[in-house]
């Protein structure tokens, strides 16, 4: 799959006129050559791909590259160009990605290839990856699958006096147990006043009776992410707490009815965002109500109120909403959604009713 990957990003570099493109983005390695160790540069040109990693990866990149010819160099990567003089020729024109390449790496990278002209191609970039193959599918579904299972066996743990850092503790290890690499992502335990903190990580502070707990959390499976949110209540649930956790549930369930082939990914955020709105919370949702997951937890389609990007077949997407009020708490629900040709599918099986702990 990695060779399919590769020769695609050779036509768009034709088509562009470049000589080639500089990968530099560890993820976008991953994915078009299936390397996953920490140090690498990747230099694709329409004749051809070599890739380059130091010692300390030379049997790993034997084994994992595929459709690049594997360099191991002594030195900084990015140095190491200038002793390759085929990529040096005279006003050679390269194209890198902005988005993933610091000053301080251009300023490297034109040292390197003095001769070249290195100009800005990160558009080349944007859709990689969005739309999934079917192994690209089932990947994200086993990450899905763990997550489910992971946040079911931890509800049993959710009692007060525990602290938001043992269940995020917990949570990590069962999805490691299950089979997960890694989180997918810092996980998120927000208890209490915290559930209003839409990135709030898990903290020192004890569970108390009668908080909303928001989990955000996600496994990955050969590089492929899940990402879901479930919000609980530890006790009984306060009349308020039922409406803010049915609203952002019925605004969910609404959003993920719109997902399908065509749709403007502003169009099902508004959808969410109408509801939420028209009962007096605009002002308290106040990020975009999903984006993509892939080999790696933030890529496109994105949903927004901006968002012009157009839902394709084999999109994978989350639909998130969230009302948050300061000094109370808040409730985000989230499912990893997949596009299919003639509408969409809920990836995750964990149950969305309010559970009342």
């Amino acid at each position: 799959m990695s060779v399919k990957r590769i020769a695609e990003l050779k036509k768009a570099i034709q088509k562009e006129n470049l000589d080639g493109v500089i990968v530099n983005h560890l993820d976008h390695i991953r994915y078009l050559t299936g390397f996953t160790g920490s140090a690498g540069l990747l230099v694709i040109t329409p004749k051809g791909s070599e890739f380059f990693t130091d010692f300390r990866y030379k049997d790993q990149s034997a084994k994992q590259v595929k459709g690049a010819k594997v360099n191991i160099i002594k030195y900084d990567t990015y140095n190491a160009l200038k002793d390759f003089p085929k990529f040096n020729k005279q006003n050679f024109v390269y194209g890198y990605n902005e988005e993933y390449l610091t000053v301080g790496g251009l300023e490297r990278l034109n040292k390197s290839l003095p001769n070249g002209i290195l100009v800005n191609a990160g558009h080349l970039f944007t859709e990689l990856g969005w739309v999934k193959d079917n192994d690209e599918i089932k990947n994200i579904q086993k990450a899905v699958d763990i997550s489910d299972i992971a946040f079911e066996r931890i509800l049993s743990m959710i009692e007060p006096g525990i602290k938001e850092i043992e269940l995020a503790a917990e949570l990590e290890y069962q999805m490691i147990m299950l089979g997960s690499e890694k989180p997918a992502f810092e996980t998120i335990v927000a208890s209490g006043y915290r559930s209003a903190l839409p990135h709030g990580e898990a903290s020192k502070k004890k569970i108390k009776k009668g908080d909303f707990i928001t989990f955000d959390f996600g496994a990955t499976v050969n590089g492929y992410v899940s990402d879901m949110t479930r919000t609980v209540v530890v006790g009984k649930a306060t009349p308020r707490q039922k409406k803010i956790y049915n609203l952002v549930l019925k605004a969910q369930k609404a959003g993920i009815k719109k997902v399908k082939p065509g749709v403007l990914g502003k169009t099902v955020d508004n959808t969410c965002r109408s509801i939420i709105t028209k009962a007096g919370y605009g002002k308290n949702f106040g990020h975009g109500t999903g984006h993509g997951i892939g080999y790696f937890v933030h890529i496109g389609p994105r949903l927004s109120s901006v968002s012009g990007d157009k839902l394709k077949p084999n999109n994978v997407i989350t639909v998130e909403p969230g009302i948050y009020i300061s000094g109370w708490g808040g409730v985000r629900i989230e499912d990893d959604v997949l596009v299919t040709r003639r509408g969409n599918k809920v990836m995750n099986k964990a149950p969305k009713k309010l559970l009342e702990l």
